[in-house]
């Protein structure tokens, strides 16, 4: 019963539902909820900072229900792309209509598409792995995970990642650094597994290669069987969930850096490199992501056993809360750095 909280993701599909099926306002309830009325209640729900036992944790990692919530997301995320590309072309929809719609879409690629993907995408089997490519498919994002396994939790929290926010820098500038370095550090990491296994880059094995073929597929059909104009739609929309992707690798490392001995190797990753969120609504919305530097200490722990431990620096509220203070440089370089300093 401990894995039916998870269910709650599926506030974001039932309010999708309403933007699809309404205009005006309406058609803005998924920001307005997970943008609106989250962080406020975030504001008056204590954080849980609640861990499993080691019997607890132990049972809770045989329970396959986990792993089923996470599985259901697939046919709703494709289920709901299917609805917006109907959806959108109604003729008697507003300039403001059609961004609510477009907005409440690319809020499914980032929590569903890109956020399921992630977690699935670090499972040691392949067909966990696949459905998270389906999904980070469906947020034409699929590069996430070559360079998050390999390149980000390696690298991560020193100025060789490309996902690690330097201190003092706009999130802005970040959207841009971070996600364009990260498609070109994709390719690179896989060009040098081929290497290393004696096999050339243009390689079916090379998953950057098998990941931009079905993205210009699924780009080519939406264009077919579409029009342009939908196709353009849905672009949007999966710029729209990427941008939150990227707010969120923003938030999580923000300024946080690993000491270097005198050889130049940087420490091994501790609990105190990521930033941490025990708050409870963005936790259960998120599968546990905000429970991060846990994540980072052990990237193939399963997302429901994520600990929170004292020594982890702490967000003063949950992820939609943090992505929004985010978008006011001057007031997150006022509030962030001076947490920073117990780190630096």
């Amino acid at each position: 019963m401990k894995s039916f909280k998870y269910l709650s993701i599926l506030i974001i599909p039932f309010t999708v539902y309403i933007s699809f099926t309404s205009m005006g306002w309406l058609t803005y309830i998924p920001i307005i909820t997970f943008f609106g009325a989250l962080p406020l209640l975030e504001m008056l729900l204590k954080p849980d900072k609640e861990n499993f036992n080691k019997e607890q944790e132990q049972e809770e990692k045989e329970n396959k229900m986990y792993t089923y919530i996470l599985y259901i997301t697939l046919p709703i995320q494709v289920g709901f792309l299917a609805y917006f590309f109907n959806a959108i072309q109604e003729t008697e929809l507003t300039t403001f209509d059609l961004f609510g719609r477009i907005s409440a879409m690319g809020i499914m690629c980032s929590a569903l598409g890109i956020n399921v993907g992630h977690e699935l995408g670090h499972r040691n089997n392949r067909f966990d792995q696949l459905i998270g490519e389906a999904l980070l498919l469906t947020s034409i994002n699929t590069h996430f995970l070559p360079y998050h396994n390999a390149g980000h939790h390696f690298n991560v929290a020193t100025p060789k990642d490309a996902a690690t926010a330097k201190k003092n820098e706009w999130v802005y500038i970040f959207w841009f650094r971070s996600h364009f370095s990260s498609y070109k550090q994709a390719w690179q990491l896989e060009n040098k597994r081929l290497k290393d296994s004696n096999r050339s880059w243009f390689h079916f094995q090379n998953r950057m290669i098998t990941y931009t073929f079905l993205t210009l597929l699924l780009l080519i059909d939406l264009y077919y069987f579409y029009g342009q104009q939908v196709l353009l739609y849905f672009l949007a929309a999966a710029i729209f969930g990427i941008l939150q992707l990227e707010t969120v690798n923003y938030i999580e490392h923000y300024g946080l850096l690993r000491k270097q001995n005198k050889h130049g190797r940087y420490e091994r990753v501790k609990r105190i490199h990521s930033w941490n969120s025990d708050h409870v609504l963005g936790k259960l919305m998120l599968f546990n992501l905000s429970r991060h530097s846990d994540h980072h200490y052990n990237g193939s722990k399963h997302y429901q056993l994520l600990k929170t431990l004292p020594e982890s620096p702490q967000m003063p509220t949950g992820y939609p809360g943090m992505m929004i203070l985010s978008l006011f440089p001057p007031l997150w370089f006022w509030y962030m750095n001076k947490k920073l300093k117990t780190f630096e």
